[in-house]
C-alpha cells in the first residue's frame, strides 16, 4: 500500500490564492515602510550625498577589479601560449 492509497488523494484548498497572495504583499508593504521610517535617519541632502559616495566608491571599486581582472588574463594567456603551439604543432 503506497503513501497516496493511505492519506488519499490530494484535494486542494477553496480559499483563493490571490486574495493570499495580495494580503501577503500589502503586508510586506506595511512593513517595508515602517522600516524605512525607523531606519533612514538621515535627511535628503545626507542621504543623496552618502549614496553619491557610495556609487562612486564602487565604480571606483569596479574599475580596479576590471583592471586586475585584464591583468589575470593577460598573464594567463602568456603561461597558456607555449602548450597551445606545441597542441597546434601535433594536430597539423
Amino acid at each position: 500500500m503506497t503513501d497516496y492509497e493511505r492519506q488519499g488523494d490530494y484535494q486542494p484548498s477553496d480559499r483563493s490564492t490571490v486574495s493570499t497572495a495580495i494580503t501577503f504583499l500589502f503586508i510586506g508593504l506595511g512593513m517595508g515602510a515602517l522600516a524605512a521610517l525607523l531606519f533612514a535617519p538621515k535627511s535628503g541632502r545626507q542621504m543623496r550625498k552618502l549614496l553619491r559616495r557610495k556609487y562612486q566608491d564602487a565604480v571606483e571599486q569596479a574599475d580596479e577589479l576590471l583592471e586586475r581582472g585584464s591583468e589575470f588574463a593577460h598573464t594567463a594567456r602568456e603561461k597558456v601560449k607555449p602548450f597551445a603551439e606545441a597542441a597546434a604543432k601535433h594536430v597539423r
